[in-house]
């Protein structure tokens, strides 16, 4: 079976867990973890990078330094995994469910102000497939509203928006380390902090509510509950890995750079006779190679199309069910959605394998039998 995904391993993480394990600093915030968060914050030039234990978390620090009440609303894509949404649904809010672009599969932007009203407290944009949201009108938007802008950005670590990183631009951003991103530690995350006012809290509340970063830091001599918090701090054995993989940044974005280079060079032609849409890459955007995707024309065609590649013992797989129609969707929206384009998508699309460590010729032999499916 050739995997949808399967982790990549540089070849230094062994190494770096073992030296985390003989300096007996396998909790979070040692100098793995310290060592990683620098890399992030220099290479993005993020004011500052908090590791988490997901991207879910790091997104329910969001939703605490956002200090909801009760039934105040976010805006969130339909077309987004669950933690998009439910961070913010655990600490009180309604979720305002936004269609996404027929192009992008980005939240629309030109729906978003429609869906503002006086409860709206901030919009999470997700680029998906790491190509980024229509940044600067979604930023326009949420200053004129006084809004924050939270970027999941789950998908997109290093890739750009008008010469931007995507997870800069917004005043929070997440990042998720999850097995299946091009960057891994099994599971992890990060914060990113753009807006100063945020960095004070955001340690606290990562540290279970407790001012222990300052502590360490010399700045008080001893260490106290002072806010909302959770255990949010990645352990440094899963920071060592982590450092191993971002250290090899470049070799992994240009492998996977290649990779998405040859299914689309290969599949466009077949594509375009059978009217099938290919992922669609704004000139102002630089993508960050997550996935390729394909949108077959009905969701039909798309079954058996998977079908077709399991028979062949190849591994495709859909993607997001939309959270506006799921049942804790309904339940927490904050009215009823209409997101045609997030339906119609959510039935066509199929994601093919895509990893680091995919072969020339198990890439070739997908290209194959995919050129080999009669619609």
């Amino acid at each position: 079976m050739i995997p949808f995904n399967k982790p990549f391993v540089t070849g230094h993480e062994e190494k770096y867990i073992q030296e985390s394990l003989s300096n007996h600093q396998i909790s979070g915030d040692g100098d793995f973890t310290k060592k990683t968060q620098k890399l992030l914050e220099d290479q993005l030039s993020a004011k500052k990078a908090l590791l988490t234990t997901s991207c879910t978390h790091a997104l329910e620090i969001c939703a605490i330094l956002l200090d909801l009440k009760e039934g105040e609303e976010v805006i969130v894509p339909s077309y987004t995994f669950t933690s998009s949404a439910l961070a913010f649904v655990m600490h009180g809010a309604k979720i305002t469910f936004a269609d996404i672009r027929p192009d992008t599969l980005n939240i629309d932007e030109n729906k978003i102000e429609n869906l503002i009203t006086e409860k709206t407290r901030a919009i999470v944009v997700v680029h998906y497939a790491g190509v980024g949201c229509e940044m600067d009108r979604i930023m326009d938007i949420a200053n004129r509203h006084n809004l924050v802008v939270i970027e999941d950005n789950a998908h997109g670590l290093f890739g750009k928006y008008k010469n931007k990183y995507l997870g800069t631009i917004g005043h929070l951003a997440t990042q998720s380390f999850h097995e299946t991103k091009n960057f891994t530690c099994g599971e992890g995350g990060a914060l990113l902090i753009n807006d100063e006012k945020y960095i004070e809290r955001a340690e606290i509340i990562r540290e279970k509510g407790t001012d222990r970063s300052k502590f360490f830091r010399g700045q008080v001599d001893k260490y106290t509950w002072v806010d909302k918090g959770s255990s949010y701090v990645m352990s440094d054995i899963l920071a060592a890995m982590l450092l191993a993989q971002l250290e090899q940044a470049e070799k992994i974005q240009q492998r996977r750079k290649t990779i998405w280079y040859r299914y689309y060079e290969k599949l466009n032609d077949w594509a375009n006779k059978n009217e099938i849409g290919l992922p669609f890459i704004p000139d102002y955007c630089e993508q960050a190679y997550h996935m390729f995707y394909m949108l077959l024309p009905s969701l039909e065609k798309r079954t058996r199309f998977i079908k077709h590649l399991k028979n062949e013992n190849i591994m495709a797989v859909f993607h997001y069910i939309p959270l506006h129609s799921s049942p804790m969707g309904i339940k927490c929206s904050a009215n009823k959605s209409n997101c045609p384009v997030t339906a119609d998508i959510s039935e066509r699309l199929v994601r093919l394998p895509f990893h680091t460590g995919i072969t020339k010729d198990e890439l070739l032999l997908v290209i194959e039998k995919i050129l080999a499916f009669r619609l």
